[in-house]
């Protein structure tokens, strides 16, 4: 599997006009997937590690999986067309009739919270990392962008003053 997969972490979450989106990449490559807004705070809020008063769909689901005996093993984000994504959720199982491997369909989206809540692996398929557009610059450009702005806000607050 090694050769057939690339690891990649979240490296950034940004608001668009009609949702969020999703940097994916490692030292070599960086992509994007666009999420609704939903799922992007979710992304964020995990990223962030911020407690939740009640639990949101992405927590039930690893509730429903941890009542299961089910583990999350890792994600892959396993195909594109044209601009979709899609994705594969991997579970570990082990019970009295022995170990077992799930594989189940999913968005990437929701794969990837819960891979940030569970701390475990996204890999995306070489085929995909290899088709995506490197977005590496783009990324840094706009965290640049963000670094700058509350230096610019502070300035504005002390001329008030």
């Amino acid at each position: 599997m090694k050769n057939d997969v690339v690891l990649v972490l979240v490296k950034g979450v940004m608001p668009t006009a009609n949702g969020c989106a999703v940097f994916l990449g490692n030292e070599d490559k960086t992509f994007v997937i666009y999420v609704d807004h939903s799922v992007g705070n979710a992304i964020q809020m995990t990223l962030d590690g911020v407690k939740k008063d009640r639990p949101l769909t992405h927590d039930l689901i690893a509730h429903i999986l941890t009542g299961l005996g089910a583990e999350l093993d890792h994600i892959v984000i396993n195909d594109v067309n044209e601009g979709t994504f899609f994705a594969r959720i991997l579970l570990r199982m082990e019970n009295e009739l022995g170990k077992k491997i799930v594989e189940l369909d999913a968005r990437p989206s929701d794969s990837t919270v819960l891979a940030l809540q569970h701390k475990r692996p996204i890999f995306v398929a070489r085929k995909v990392f290899d088709a995506v557009e490197d977005m590496t610059e783009i990324l840094e450009r706009v965290l640049r962008q963000q670094a700058e702005e509350p230096a610019e806000d502070d300035s504005d607050e002390d001329d008030e003053k």
